[in-house]
């Protein structure tokens, strides 16, 4: 789940303070000269226990006064001393800011680093091997992006805003009991990694109330209002992962489901991400997805996606085999694309997958999310009021994405294959040094750079191929 309201790069400056306050315990380096680090070698003694050992940690934290000194302070709590730090503003995450630093301490006192580091910090890497694609595909101007499915923990923690910090328009700014619960499903999502079963949430009468009313309303108008994909999957999703009005359905049944038909699975988050992080879990078939339900006040209404817009909206066309297929290839377009594409494809994404239109049997019908999640506007988008458009990436990436009112303006496909098709032709004009294939067997990516990485493809498809005759 992403938002356009933050799309635009903030500035950012380093809090100098810094300086002032650490000298002479470390030597601060502060510059912004790579979008990637060097490699990080660890040269620890050989058997790897208290003797002094050379090793390095990457971590992120927001560009605010204070924060870095807050961090660096761990450091000499835990006596571990600082060769070199360096920074750099994120590319991934506005306001704030990546820090490399270099140390020298015994493995035992590393550890003990990490783990405090972790409740004030995100540590992006340490003692990482640098991944294939900085080496290969000049890195310096190829944003960072998961190279492995387990690596979207970094991308998933990465939250540009919690679900807990509510704008004072938000129905449920004045609810502190609201705002305690919402804090709950923020620690839920924060500790989540990948390969863990998603805990199981007992929500309350209240939450299950206003699933309910959403639920109720929203089924009354999918007949006539919903794509045939979609009516063909919700009744599934009734049947194994009860979906019922006084039932919120919960994530890990829903990842189960989603697995056997399609390959996607879902994983909680604790609010809005960056278009990169959010677009590079679909490259992986994995959907972020909250957990925290809408204030019970205004159930038709929400300011921002809650489980309501994500298992009524999004959930029943992931199930889809050509949808989910169409949601990868726009997130594997993003993997190491530039801002500015990025911003395109979150775009495209957000006039198909969030409030898209298609054509069946001479009928308009949504399949977006944001219009099947939306009383009111999934009755606009259909209406003769609605502008509605063909479907065209090369246009179709300017327009303006509206987050507090209906859209200016729909698009509309034939069909998934037929907007599939036309968001892989716009991914070619994409420029990267390199193009990208995903290996379902790892949950990986191979990068296609030269002859010899598309020969290695090559050879593993025919592998795949073949049959073993009893």
């Amino acid at each position: 789940m992403f938002s356009s309201k933050y799309w635009s790069r903030r500035g950012l400056s380093l809090d100098s303070a810094i300086l002032r306050k650490l000298k002479p315990y470390v030597v601060v380096v502060l510059q912004s000269r790579r979008p990637s680090f060097c490699p990080i070698n660890e040269k620890q003694d050989p058997e790897g226990g208290e003797g002094a050992g050379q090793t390095a940690v990457v971590f992120s934290l927001k560009n605010e006064v204070g924060c870095l000194v807050k961090a660096l302070r761990l450091f000499q709590e835990k006596r571990v001393n600082l060769n070199h730090i360096e920074s750099r503003i994120s590319k991934r995450v506005p306001n704030e800011v990546e820090i490399f630093a270099d140390c020298s301490c015994s493995k035992k006192d590393f550890n003990e680093l990490l783990q405090q580091l972790r409740d004030q910090v995100h540590i992006l890497s340490f003692n990482t091997p640098q991944h294939v694609w900085t080496a290969e595909a000049d890195g310096d101007d190829v944003p960072w992006f998961p190279m492995k499915i387990s690596e979207l923990d970094q991308c998933s923690h990465r939250v540009l805003m919690y679900g807990s910090e509510l704008d004072a328009d938000h129905p449920g700014f004045k609810d502190e009991v609201y705002r305690q619960r919402r804090k709950f499903f923020v620690e839920v999502a924060m500790n989540y990694k990948f390969g863990q079963p998603i805990p199981r949430i007992d929500y309350t009468p209240e939450e299950v109330r206003t699933w309910g009313v959403v639920f109720r309303e929203l089924t009354q108008l999918y007949p006539t209002h919903a794509c045939r994909e979609y009516l063909k999957n919700l009744p599934l999703l009734t049947k194994h992962c009860g979906y019922r009005e006084d039932n919120v359905p919960q994530l890990e049944d829903v990842s189960l489901f989603l697995r056997e038909r399609s390959g996607f699975t879902v994983r909680p988050v604790a609010g809005y991400l960056s278009p990169r992080d959010f677009l590079a879990g679909l490259a992986y078939r994995v959907f972020n997805c909250t957990q925290y339900v809408r204030h019970s006040t205004d159930p038709l209404y929400t300011p921002e996606p809650d489980t309501c817009h994500e298992l009524l909206g999004h959930v029943p066309l992931l199930a889809d085999p050509k949808f989910a297929q169409f949601s990868q290839e726009i997130g594997l377009a993003s993997l190491g694309a530039s801002d500015e594409d990025v911003q395109k494809l979150a775009t495209c994404y957000f006039f198909t997958i969030e409030f898209g239109l298609c054509k069946q049997d001479g009928q308009l019908r949504a399949y977006g999310a944001g219009l099947l999640s939306s009383i009111g506007e999934l009755r606009h988008a259909l209406s003769d009021r609605a502008c509605v458009k063909t479907f065209d990436p090369k246009t179709t990436c300017n327009q303006e994405c509206l987050i507090t009112t209906f859209q200016d303006v729909y698009f509309v496909s034939e069909s998934f294959e037929e907007a599939k098709e036309k968001m892989r032709e716009f991914a070619k004009t994409i420029k990267r040094p390199f193009s990208v294939y995903y290996n379902p067997y790892t949950q990986s990516i191979n990068l296609l750079k030269d002859t010899h990485s598309i020969e290695n493809v090559v050879q593993d498809l025919r592998g795949h191929n073949h049959f073993i005759k009893g």
